[in-house]
């Protein structure tokens, strides 16, 4: 009976250790999701005219898809006039890659390596440089365009284009921007 008895607080031990391991990762779930929030709400607040800034070009961009009359287009600047604006402003750095883009990126990079260390990773890779067509309306719609990374082989040649959806990807025409890259990539036989 002693021995009954034994088992059954065993039991009952480990299973108020299982509901306790169960507790604490709920309440350390609810404490990181208070926290992401209040890291977000700072950044919004430290980053709120680019927010500002960023919402009045969507609007901007929404608004110019509705039939307009087209507006006169400013005249080309040469090279001396873009060289006197460039002196007279100020320029600072900014990181090429967000934190979550430079975790994968530091992942995939150990990755390739491990596997090929003949292979590359590269950031931020503008699909003109990698991309070429005879339509010059078809180059220009992929040229300004950039993939977030990029496999070359040992030949510097492109092989998988890879485009990291972070929480502030889903914004505005990214779905249709991402349909376009990602068939110009499909033509050119990049993965």
């Amino acid at each position: 009976m002693e021995i009954l008895t034994e088992k059954i607080q065993i039991q009952d031990f480990i299973i108020y250790q299982i509901i306790a391991a169960v507790f604490i990762f709920w309440l350390g779930r609810q404490i990181e999701k208070i926290s992401a929030k209040r890291r977000r709400r700072a950044w919004q607040k430290r980053n709120r005219v680019n927010w500002q800034e960023r919402k009045r070009k969507y609007d901007d961009n929404v608004i110019s898809f509705q039939r307009q009359p087209e507006k006169p287009r400013s005249p080309t600047i040469d090279a001396a006039d873009q060289l006197r604006i460039v002196m007279g402003a100020q320029f600072s750095i900014q990181p090429l890659l967000n934190r979550s883009e430079a975790r994968v990126f530091k992942e995939l990079d150990r990755m390739v390596l491990d596997c090929n260390p003949n292979w590359q990773v590269m950031a931020q890779v503008s699909l003109g440089e990698i991309l070429n067509s005879e339509d010059p309306a078809a180059y220009g719609c992929v040229n300004s365009k950039r993939i977030d990374l990029l496999l070359v082989d040992e030949n510097c040649h492109p092989k998988h284009a890879i485009e990291y959806q972070g929480t502030g990807h889903h914004q505005g025409t990214a779905a249709a921007r991402d349909a376009v890259k990602k068939e110009a990539l499909r033509r050119a036989g990049i993965g």
